[in-house]
């Protein structure tokens, strides 16, 4: 029986979804030929081709595909009706092409050497490591805060725009690539997202579009959070897909930058997902812990928690959840609690490297 090129596209979606669990496993292949063989070219290439436009291509083109595919259910929508063998072909048939696309451009990172590995990093959950580490963040975040404001009460304002902190992230990315000899950046392509309004609603910070690789970070992001999230977002850029990964990416990119502001942005963002960590273990160790912090630093915290309680409404949770199933599909067993993951990495990190 003769099968038409539609349908054996459609049909390759199995087998597609096979080889990658397959490949997958593989991790020093993964490494080797697509982390640091194929992906570095794709990635630089694409960066170079839109990385000067100064809006986000990628949110366009996503917004045109959601039109056209409106559109067209719209307009065929009886002969649709009638033929739904046909249509569910079809679908499956661009599922097919945007999984094999998105496998090629950017998600077989997903499945490359872990970056505790990378760095000899020795990860442990032990809680008074944990208690330790978090006391040094507090010190630091607190001096940090006097030295920039001169009074522990007042908030720290981060004074420059998003694009000079996009500028002022790739500092950060030079220094650790002389330390560590990784992640060397070139050929920016971070830009806010046209959607911000609909991704704060969504919860979310920041994407990386994988299809022209561009980071997108959210433009509503008060400036106390911009530098870690650019940084993270310029870290799946570079071929870091896990979570937890980008987020010390982040966090390490901008603590290394000589700017006090980006110090005290990365200090202040590692110390919120320590003392979430403690809570989680000890009420009455965090409430000790919390009330060590100046009143400025509590007032950054506190601008977090209103902006974000600001968009809070009934869909966000089912976004969460989606995307918390896109990463479980993507060898990140945790979901979206692969984030608070980097904990352990932060905690063996200083162990190695003191604050």
């Amino acid at each position: 029986m003769k099968i038409s090129l539609k349908t054996g596209i459609a049909l390759s979606l199995v087998p597609q979804i096979v080889l990658v669990k397959l490949i997958g496993n593989q991790t020093q292949f993964i490494e080797h030929y697509y982390s640091n063989g194929l992906y570095p070219f794709v990635s630089k290439l694409f960066r170079t081709l839109f990385g000067w436009i100064p809006f986000s291509l990628g949110d366009i083109l996503y917004f045109l595909l959601i039109l056209l595919a409106l559109g067209y259910v719209c307009k065929n929508r009886r002969p649709i009706w009638k033929n739904k063998l046909k249509f569910c072909r079809n679908i499956l048939m661009v599922l097919s092409i945007a999984y094999f696309t998105f496998h090629v451009m950017w998600g077989f990172n997903y499945y490359r050497e872990p970056v505790a590995q990378k760095l000899g990093l020795k990860e442990t959950n032990d809680y008074q490591e944990l208690i330790d580490f978090t006391k040094l963040l507090i010190a630091k975040t607190n001096r940090l805060q006097l030295e920039i404001t001169k009074d522990s009460t007042q908030k720290v304002i981060i004074p420059y725009s998003q694009n000079e902190i996009f500028e002022k992230s790739l500092e950060g990315y030079y220094k650790i690539s002389r330390k560590h000899g990784f992640p060397q950046y070139e050929k920016p392509s971070t830009k806010t997202s046209l959607f911000s309004t609909g991704l704060s609603y969504m919860g979310y910070a920041g994407y990386l579009n994988p299809f022209t690789n561009e980071a997108q970070v959210n433009g509503r992001l008060p400036n106390f959070r911009f530098p870690v999230v650019a940084a993270h977002e310029m870290g799946h850029q570079l071929g870091y897909s896990a979570e937890n990964e980008t987020n010390f990416i982040g966090y390490l990119v901008t603590a290394e930058n000589e700017d006090l502001y980006f110090q005290y942005a990365a200090s202040a963002y590692a110390l919120g997902y320590c003392l979430s960590d403690i809570r989680r273990g000890d009420q009455e160790i965090f409430d000790t812990l919390f009330g060590e912090l100046n009143q400025g630093v509590l007032l950054n915290f506190q601008e977090m928690r209103d902006f974000w309680t600001s968009f809070e409404n009934p869909l966000e949770p089912v976004f969460k959840a989606i995307f918390s199933s896109f990463l479980k599909a993507n060898n990140q067993s945790k979901g979206i609690q692969s984030y608070n993951a980097v904990v352990s990495l932060l905690v063996a990190y200083h162990k190695q490297y003191p604050l």
